[in-house]
């Protein structure tokens, strides 16, 4: 019935009443009239179908109603931020008690050029359970100070829930119940630490973001019965690698690692590439209680300098983790590439590594960029070399097809043993990195191919093609930069995508259209349909080579050991996977974009508690950005501060919202995006996560 509901509503394209709906599928009986309004029901909840104030239902995708989270503004207005869509604005009077965080369905009340206005229908959903903040003495009473500015509302605490706290404490807590639309009463859950403690900062807003760093009795108590070491029933029935020339490279601080690489080069000149990828699932088992906080997390979060964990350390820093000269279990893909980069023939099963040493990217780039080789590197130079060739080979494939490499530089925080920022640089990414990234690609194709081809329940990880609106907008955004780019983008492919990037790779603005083209673009996340991955170019894509610190990985780890070794391929099995898979999907996603949330959150903050101790200092930097209220500078090391407008001395500043300027009324002089500009730091809060910046002459 739903099906049919659903084609309904879209061949009428109006709002219908249910007895509407009820005649149009020619129902007779009271009974099926219930069973109607349950699917609608049941559609409403899904957010597929809207109920009206008229006691009308209509699709969403025929309405001008949309759904998606609510980001709200500090001073009070918002966007609601629609997957793939552009965002839409709201006042703060259009607010009808929504939240920072509520998903929500909007209504578009106006349109401008590409800018949207709407009012919040509804809240769908409350995503916000608990708060964090800083303990406050007001008189005699402790109040709860949010640490989150965009949440415009007042917890009061429930007295009995305050035994431990005292004033200065960061805390969380979560909110009983709703008073009024400002009003809610709430208790405190979890005690963080002081605010001047080491750390203290970073938990707090991991808390925020609703990241657990410690792990419950019951998991631990799993984990302690796990072995240390591989046990000798453990070897029966993998493949023996553990002769053979594997290592690992990664990072200098690096204690998780998931994937070893080995290389031969095969009598018909052909390379065999083995991807050998730790075997968590043979540790991890469905439905324990580990299983259960690792699919809770989702994710490892990496903030600063310090790693918050899907796995206890025991697993992921020991008996999961592939370090050097000990005995461990993995699952590996071995793959025949040709001379053109393409897999001819592949193998993946269980096996047994040891890696020969741990690499390092920087001892790698080395060899690789300067045929200078480390101490105890000399053995694996030439394999090295020979992955390189290979490495150039699959990037050279991968960009015929389409591959989109936006190459965007990232900042590091480099923190004392205190944890607060001293320097924040640009990352490096080097050959080894690409090396590394192009491998584990080719493996991720590989499993994604194999098992899609099988027909069986799988998780892939999916990139939607880019919005025809968004591009239409970005191509607007580059025009007023005076740029203009050749070919058809009414028919939006990875190569029309490639094609614009080179012809704009020598513009000085070329890191600010980059970063907007990436904005124009779908999130990539993890899905049961498989749609392919237009940002790799790829028709077929998964995660399969980061099981410590992924939960997909993990499950497609479980996967290959259900389909593939075990040969469990009967009724209830495909129907379990059937059933529980767009679970772990959905969740998976929702878990990675708070991840990412977290860590530039936590970046915000450490790049403004570094600027701190710069204030008065000059610096040369980029506009990035120019709104109504300011510009946005961008420095070398990719900090980005604001100009006020009213900063800005000797004259009368306009926006032009047409060419994205801010111009003298009478001097004509004007800010636009890519000049580079001469600042000075006015101003830098750690607690508000801001830098402020002057023109340099007008300091």
């Amino acid at each position: 019935m739903k099906d049919r509901i659903i084609d309904i509503l879209k061949n009428e394209n109006k709002a219908l009443s249910v007895y509407e709906i009820n005649d149009l599928l020619k129902l007779n009986s009271s009974s099926d009239l219930q069973e109607l309004l349950k699917e609608l029901e049941k559609l409403e909840n899904e957010l597929e179908v809207y109920h009206t104030n008229k006691d009308k239902y209509m699709l969403f995708d025929n309405s001008h109603l949309k759904t998606g989270k609510l980001i709200v503004n500090k001073k009070g207005y918002g966007f609601v931020d629609i997957e793939g869509k552009d965002d839409i604005y709201v006042s703060a009077t259009n607010m009808n008690g929504a939240i920072h965080g509520d998903i929500v369905i909007a209504e578009i009340t106006s349109k401008k050029g590409f800018d949207l206005e709407g009012r919040i229908l509804k809240v769908v959903k409350r995503e916000i359970d608990n708060v964090v903040g800083t303990i406050v003495k007001n008189k005699n009473n402790l109040e709860l100070k949010l640490d989150d500015d965009k949440l415009n509302i007042n917890v009061i605490l429930d007295k009995n829930s305050l035994k431990d706290v005292v004033e200065g404490h960061k805390v969380v807590v979560k909110l009983l119940n709703r008073m009024d639309n400002h009003n809610f009463k709430g208790e405190v859950i979890k005690i963080i630490g002081h605010v001047n403690d080491p750390g203290v900062d970073i938990l707090s807003i991991a808390a925020k973001h609703d990241i657990n760093d410690t792990f419950k009795e019951e998991v631990m108590y799993e984990v302690d019965k796990l072995p240390s070491e591989v046990l000798e029933e453990e070897y029966i029935g993998r493949t023996d690698l553990r002769n053979k020339i594997i290592f690992t490279i990664d990072g200098d601080d690096t204690k998780d690692i998931d994937d070893a690489i080995s290389l031969d080069i095969l009598s018909n000149g052909n390379y065999k590439l083995g991807v050998h990828i730790a075997d968590v699932s043979h540790y991890v088992k469905e439905d324990t209680e580990l299983d259960k906080e690792a699919y809770d997390r989702g994710t490892s979060v990496y903030l600063a300098d310090r790693v918050i964990p899907m796995l206890p350390h025991k697993l992921s820093n020991g008996i999961c983790s592939l370090n050097p000269n000990v005995d461990r279990l993995a699952i590996s893909c071995e793959m025949e590439i040709d001379s053109t980069g393409e897999v001819v023939d592949y193998e993946i099963f269980e096996s047994v590594i040891k890696s020969n040493i741990q690499m390092t990217y920087k001892k790698v780039n080395k060899i690789l960029e300067e045929d200078i080789v480390p101490d105890n590197y000399e053995k694996y130079a030439d394999t090295l070399k020979d992955m390189k060739k290979l490495a150039d080979i699959l990037r050279k494939n991968k960009v015929e097809k389409g591959y989109i490499d936006f190459d965007l530089d990232e900042s590091k925080i480099i923190v004392n043993d205190k944890g607060e920022a001293i320097d924040v640089i640009l990352r490096d990414r080097g050959t080894g990195e690409k090396l590394i990234e192009d491998f584990m690609i080719a493996a991720n194709e590989t499993v994604a191919r194999h098992i899609f081809y099988m027909d069986y329940p799988f998780i892939y990880r999916v990139h939607g093609e880019p919005n025809e609106e968004k591009i239409t907008k970005f191509m607007h955004y580059i025009s007023i930069l005076g740029y203009t780019v050749t070919g058809k983008i009414n028919k939006i492919t990875p190569k029309a995508m490639q094609g614009i990037l080179e012809q704009l790779k020598d513009a000085k603005e070329y890191s600010m259209m980059s970063k907007e083209l990436l904005r124009s673009m779908q999130k990539a996340i993890y899905d049961t349909k498989n749609i392919g991955h237009f940002g790799l170019a790829s028709k077929c894509y998964t995660h399969f080579t980061s099981p410590i610190r992924r939960y997909p990985d993990t499950t497609v780890h479980r996967l290959l050991h259900t389909y593939l070794f075990n040969k469990n391929l009967n009724k209830e099995t495909i129907k379990h996977w059937e059933a529980k898979l767009p679970f772990v999907a959905e969740h998976s996603s929702l878990k990675e974009r708070n991840s990412i949330e977290c860590e530039r959150e936590v970046d915000d903050m450490k790049k403004a508690e570094y600027m701190e101790k710069h204030i008065g200092e000059h610096f040369e930097g980029v506009i990035s950005g120019v709104m109504s209220f300011g510009i946005f500078v961008e420095l070398p090391n990719l900090i980005e501060g604001l100009i006020r407008v009213e900063d800005i001395k000797g004259d009368y500043y306009e926006y032009n919202e047409d060419t994205f300027s801010l111009v003298g009324k009478r001097n004509k002089r004007g800010f636009r995006l890519g000049d580079t500009i001469k600042v000075v730091v006015k101003a830098a809060s750690k607690e508000k996560h801001t830098v402020d910046f002057l023109i340099d002459n007008e300091a």
